[in-house]
């Protein structure tokens, strides 16, 4: 008798720890999966930054252009003025982006030593390891920024006939403003075909009031 009920208590604790083997089976298959979707969400992050950089830099420097081609119809006025857009925006955008991130590092590297301090050493690691990069931020910021400047200055570039100039850099940008706003719209998980007509129309409207204020100031003999 003994032994019969010494086998079913045996047989009973090995079917109480198969769920248990289950369990860990299930999260340890679940971890990569959580792994994976955070490695994925700060890659759309980093890249809707670039989306964002690239649109800035193709909106102020079409516009750029578009004003100072209200008053001066020759090419290398447009182009210089194009060039020298892309150049400032870039180092702008490269400061700026510098100076936050490394505002970002020394609060992040400060919360470090408040950890070693209580000993949290494992963790104060683990969080080194995922610390930003300034000079990595900057240098793209003023990729994307550029990479977006560079579509009026190359719609422009061999074009003498001003009128047909200005409605390739027309066409060019608003191909360009589409692009970028449908990329944004994917990344960002957001409806496609408005947030590319939001960017298109946006980027029609600063165009437009430059050269409009850029033709009144200009028209005034200031």
């Amino acid at each position: 008798m003994e032994t019969q009920n010494n086998e079913a208590s045996s047989f009973n604790n090995q079917k109480l720890s198969i769920p248990a083997v289950n369990d860990v089976e299930r999260q340890t298959n679940m971890e990569p999966e959580a792994n994976d979707y955070f490695n994925y969400s700060k890659r759309s992050q980093w890249l809707r930054a670039a989306v964002l950089g690239a649109n800035d830099g193709l909106v102020s420097t079409a516009s750029l252009m578009m004003g100072v081609g209200a008053v001066k119809q020759d090419i290398k006025a447009m182009i210089l003025t194009g060039f020298a857009g892309l150049v400032a925006g870039a180092c702008s955008m490269a400061i700026g982006e510098f100076v936050s991130v490394y505002s970002q590092l020394d609060i992040e590297l400060a919360q470090i030593k408040r950890n070693n301090r209580r000993g949290e050493v494992g963790e104060a690691e683990g969080e080194k390891e995922s610390l930003p990069n300034p000079i990595q931020a900057a240098a793209a910021s003023a990729l994307s920024f550029s990479v977006g400047a560079m579509v009026p200055l190359l719609a422009a570039s061999f074009i003498r006939e001003y009128k047909v100039r200005v409605g390739v850099v027309i066409a060019a940008v608003s191909l360009a403003l589409v692009a970028f706003g449908w990329l944004g719209g994917v990344l960002g998980k957001a409806p496609t075909v408005k947030s590319a007509v939001r960017v298109l129309v946006g980027g029609w409207v600063a165009m437009a009031i430059t050269f409009a204020l850029t033709k009144l100031i200009g028209s005034s003999g200031l």
